[in-house]
């Protein structure tokens, strides 16, 4: 159904950014009473403010447009009576570049050297990322941007995923059932993938075992993916030779826990899209899809509620 959007006014909780662009492409930003639609700005307001507004509003709420391209802490609010989207792919240049950064500087032994207070013997430190072997556990917007990024490289490109469909650009694509089986011929791990009940925990002490004693593993998607003691275990005994987080779990990591100090892991504190890059690129999107809403065109980042992303 077409028609111009009727965006909910909710005061504080939505910012005055996101509304403009909800004008911009051409809603109405109206009293929730009225509204069809809800903005969500998100940040440090509970969930659980969305739920009541949801079960207050819900009966005139035809779409809900969420802010960031994970969606687990609205995982119990999606249903299949209203439309529900998000940011996802909205931040894959953004992620996927650091996600290139994180690869070279483990490979290249940027995280000793950094942290070095006199010149050093290199001995058989660093590693070309050129012609590396790479796995990609996702294949949304962030795999899709890393793989353009890699091109100059030459990288041999294998693409884990939950459908078996082909991705352009990798050299292989497989199932998650089979992500054992890539494991051991990766120099570099990353993992790009949406957190979800299936997914939590998916890289443990057993699947750190079949990775290469040189392989790094690279997470820009959520901590919870790994278990983060098993994590802790596998760099202390140099099962592999790092990883670079940009999440971890907890998060944030509490001061004092040991990955801060592994002399073979590099951690950024959730950064791969800065809320100064979020702006522009979440704005674009509430835009867009105000005006495809309008114009009776599919909304871009649509969530399937049966798989939570």
């Amino acid at each position: 159904m077409s028609h111009a959007a009727r965006v909910a006014d909710l005061g504080d909780l939505v910012p005055t950014w996101m509304l403009d662009a909800a004008r911009a492409g051409g809603a109405r930003i109206v009293p929730v009473e009225q509204a069809d639609t809800i903005v969500w700005g998100g940040g440090r307001v509970p969930p659980a403010r969305l739920a009541e507004l949801i079960e207050d509003h819900g009966d005139h709420i035809s779409w809900v447009q969420l802010p960031w391209a994970g969606v687990e802490p609205y995982l119990d609010l999606l249903d299949d009576q209203r439309l529900w989207t998000c940011a996802k792919s909205a931040y894959g240049d953004d992620v996927a570049e650091m996600a290139l950064a994180m690869m070279l500087s483990g490979l290249r032994g940027l995280v000793p050297y950094s942290r070095a207070t006199s010149w050093r013997d290199p001995g058989e430190l660093g590693a070309n990322l050129f012609g590396a072997e790479v796995c990609i556990i996702g294949a949304g917007g962030i795999a899709e941007q890393l793989i353009a990024l890699l091109a100059p490289f030459r990288c041999r490109i294998t693409v884990v995923r939950r459908r078996d469909l082909p991705v352009p650009g990798a050299e292989h694509v497989v199932t998650l059932d089979r992500l054992d089986d890539q494991l051991g011929s990766a120099d570099v791990v990353v993992l790009a993938l949406a957190l979800t009940p299936a997914t939590e925990g998916l890289i443990d002490a057993r699947r750190l075992s079949l990775m290469q004693p040189t392989a790094w593993l690279v997470n820009v998607a959520r901590g919870a993916h790994v278990v983060t003691n098993d994590l802790v275990a596998a760099l202390s005994d140099a099962t592999i030779a790092g990883a670079a987080l940009d999440v971890t779990e907890p998060e944030p990591l509490p001061d004092g826990h040991p990955l801060w100090t592994a002399p073979n892991c590099l951690i950024t504190p959730h950064v791969a899209n800065t809320s100064a890059m979020l702006q522009p690129r979440l704005a674009e999107r509430i835009t867009d899809n105000i005006a495809r809403r309008a114009a009776g065109e599919p909304l871009i980042g649509l969530v399937d509620p049966t798989t939570g992303y």
